[in-house]
């Protein structure tokens, strides 16, 4: 797996570089500190994924954000992992505005565990998608407190299953972690994807549109349509 590290903190640079020295399968082939020069080596190496951070040279705002979404068009078949130290659901909902397909969103503190972030970039350079437990738990305690949400209509065990599907674990992930079947997280599933008017036909694929209403349902601001 080629990654591209873009990170302005020298510190936190060198760290993540030798965390990703230990795994064999993981080579970084080039590393950015601005924005600039994150879309150049990203252009030049084409690799599977960059794993940024968010707010970096030249204005320290949303650099990484930006950049995840002009690579959506430029190479959409690359994976992006942004890090932050903010747990801000807005930026989390930026992140997957276009699809939550080869998106990642992790708190930096999640670099101490290297297995974790690993996995992370795995997962997103296989087309799924990873968003941080603590912004999942942000916005479903968000979501506790608003009224007339599209998540109203989903019982706890349907919302805690979006969550998962949100974060992107597979069915199999899923039924091992709440201890049930496959065919019970299946069922979950079709009946959330019902509740929340997400027809079999949507242009955009459905677990993609159903982490997208949770996002911006659950979320602050920015309504998506379920439908694309």
């Amino acid at each position: 797996m080629r990654v591209v590290l873009a990170e302005d903190g020298d510190l936190l640079r060198a760290g993540v570089l030798a965390l990703l020295a230990a795994y064999d399968d993981i080579d970084v082939v080039a590393t950015a500190t601005n924005l600039p020069e994150l879309l150049a080596v990203v252009a030049e190496h084409r690799p599977d994924v960059l794993l940024t951070d968010i707010r970096m040279p030249p204005d320290f705002t949303d650099e990484g954000i930006r950049a995840a979404a002009e690579l959506r068009r430029t190479q959409p078949g690359l994976g992006v992992v942004a890090l932050t130290q903010y747990s801000d659901v807005e930026y989390a909902l930026d992140l997957v505005r276009e699809g939550s397909d080869g998106r990642g969103y992790l708190l930096k503190e999640r670099v101490a565990d290297v297995d974790e972030l690993v996995a992370a970039l795995r997962t997103v350079a296989a087309g799924g998608s990873v968003i941080d437990q603590i912004v999942v738990d942000a916005l479903l305690a968000t979501s506790a407190r608003r009224h007339d949400s599209l998540l109203d209509r989903l019982t706890p065990r349907e919302l805690e299953v979006l969550a998962m599907v949100a974060r992107g674990m597979t069915n199999g992930a899923i039924a091992a972690d709440l201890v049930v079947t496959d065919r019970a997280v299946e069922k979950h599933i079709n009946s959330i994807l019902t509740k929340l008017d997400l027809p079999a036909d949507a242009p955009v694929h459905r677990r993609v549109a159903a982490t997208l209403v949770f996002l911006s349902e659950a979320g602050v601001g920015g309504g998506v349509s379920p439908r694309g």
